[in-house]
């Protein structure tokens, strides 16, 4: 059983869980209102989610801030408490995905043509016992450049920039603490099983920049951004 995890005053989350694929949900906590990261893969998720949030007497978030369009992160939308925000082109995705048509026949059509990848079926098929309950919405607030967001005594600031895993991430920094990563610097699963060497130069370089001590993660636990970047780095054919 998953069980939120403090990390200090104003930073919790809650963490991956491999059945299904849930990513690390986070919760950045303000004085006058909170965030949180990702709006999880479905209704039971975000409901698993909110209850760890009110177990803990936390409100629930005000804004719901998405990192990419891959179902992980988006399916749970349509259950959040306030408001959602995403990236220009994670609308475009999600406004693309919302004609798909969730059969097994279906499915796997969008597997053969490139569209989807078998990991990501398996587990939607594994997350929905009834592929009927598949619903895929647009996000509330759409940017295409940097926002700021001031949460009482502490600022975020959203910022949409290519990676090597999607061209849609949104990051969101909290500058000299955290760089809230999630899927980010992984490679992107519909092109190739290796990193694009330009993208992922670029990245470094987007890392190496900002003021941040913490890089966290969507699917793993956390790392130092000297580690992070370390780990890239060994990525980078000369």
């Amino acid at each position: 059983m998953r069980r939120l995890v403090k990390v200090n005053d104003h930073l919790y989350y809650l963490p991956y869980r491999r059945l299904g694929d849930r990513p690390n949900l986070y919760y950045i906590k303000g004085d006058k209102y909170s965030i949180a990261i990702d709006a999880g893969n479905s209704k039971d998720h975000v409901e698993y989610f909110y209850n760890e949030l009110k177990r803990n007497g936390l409100d629930l978030p005000k804004y719901t801030i998405i990192s990419h369009w891959h179902w992980d992160h988006t399916f749970g939308l349509p259950y959040i408490y306030g408001k959602s925000i995403c990236s220009y082109l994670t609308d475009k995705k999600l406004k693309e995905i919302k004609k798909w048509k969730w059969t097994i026949k279906d499915m796997k059509d969008r597997i053969d043509k490139g569209l989807d990848v078998k990991f990501t079926s398996d587990n939607i098929k594994f997350e929905y016992k009834n592929l009927k309950d598949v619903k895929v919405i647009t996000c509330d607030e759409v940017i295409n450049r940097k926002k700021v967001l001031d949460l009482g005594g502490i600022k975020v600031e959203l910022i949409p920039k290519c990676s090597t895993h999607s061209d849609d991430a949104l990051f969101v920094y909290i500058k000299g603490e955290a760089l809230f990563v999630q899927d980010a610097d992984w490679i992107d699963p519909f092109i190739s099983y290796e990193y694009d060497q330009r993208k992922l130069k670029n990245m470094i370089k987007f890392f190496e920049s900002l003021d941040y001590k913490y890089h966290y993660l969507g699917h793993v636990p956390r790392e130092t951004k000297s580690f992070a970047i370390k780990r890239l780095k060994k990525e980078v054919k000369h």
